[in-house]
């Protein structure tokens, strides 16, 4: 089964990425606005419970996160994908690095560039026309989240959450 690990922004947050996203991201339907912390993985029945294991660890050690949300940027020219950066600071970076350590270990595709989609597989003179408009806009948006979550891809492509681990040394729900 394919596997991700994400963590949800407020719904304030959400709400204005979802207002891009309607209409620009092809992957609207299949899951909220998120912040990617692990690309999608395989993992068996048996490989997940180790990972959920590690994942309570890690989350038992993990400060909350703070998430500031400061303008439109993009992918270009690699892709014509548009996103909400989200700066990235110290508590997010480790996270990030754990969650590719251990029995989490990959050969990461990309480096990690903390952001919420908001727009993807856009044709270049619409990619233009609408990165154009957006970046010229401001954005702020400051915040702390306190949870990740392990999501998993079902048939229909759509992800859904597995399990939720909270951070800040809070008790499992």
């Amino acid at each position: 089964m394919k596997y991700g690990i994400a963590l949800f922004p407020s719904k304030r947050i959400q709400d204005f990425a979802n207002s891009y996203r309607k209409r620009y991201d092809s992957h609207y339907a299949l899951i909220p606005p998120h912040l990617t912390l692990k690309e999608p993985f395989e993992a068996d029945d048996q490989k997940i419970k180790e990972i959920v294991k590690e994942l309570r660890k890690i989350a038992a050690e993990t400060d909350v996160i703070p998430l500031k949300v400061t303008k439109f940027s993009s992918f270009y020219p690699t892709s014509n994908v548009i996103y909400l950066k989200v700066e990235p600071n110290e508590t997010l970076e480790r996270l990030h690095e754990r969650l590719h350590s251990g029995i989490l270990a990959d050969k990461s595709e990309y480096v990690f560039v903390p952001h919420i989609t908001i727009g993807r597989d856009l044709p270049n003179a619409e990619y233009a026309d609408v990165y154009g408009q957006l970046r010229m806009q401001n954005v702020h948006f400051e915040e702390t989240v306190d949870r990740f979550h392990l999501l998993y891809q079902l048939e229909n492509g759509s992800w859904t959450v597995y399990e939720t681990f909270l951070v800040g040394g809070k008790e499992q729900e």
